[in-house]
């Protein structure tokens, strides 16, 4: 009796519902993807651009927070001159921003 019941049931709401679902999952989809993704791969490209176009003698800070100025680029990494004479060999992905309009007081 009841696998009789169970069979005369239908799984598929009337009037086409499935195809309404699709609707909001497509339009789910691009919300997030002009709300999330594309503002990010638009920053990422940003950073990017300013990694590749480091040069030496630009003034920068990493992504610990050490302040130096470049001294060598390579194609990976920089030399990082943190103070008379000290360098240190960083990867270029840890370089977080230019800090060539911040003054120093010292």
């Amino acid at each position: 009796m009841l696998n009789t019941i169970l069979l005369q049931a239908n799984p598929t709401p009337p009037g086409g519902g499935g195809m309404s679902m699709l609707l909001m999952m497509v339009a789910l989809f691009a919300i997030v993807y002009f709300m999330m993704i594309a503002p990010q791969k638009k920053k990422q490209k940003k950073i990017n651009e300013f990694r590749n176009n480091l040069q030496k003698g630009d003034k920068v800070m990493t992504a610990g927070g050490i302040y130096g100025r470049i001294r060598e680029v390579k194609d990976d990494h920089v030399l990082l001159e943190i103070d008379n004479n000290v360098t240190i060999k960083i990867d270029k992905n840890s370089i977080y921003q230019s800090m060539q309009d911040v003054t120093t007081n010292a």
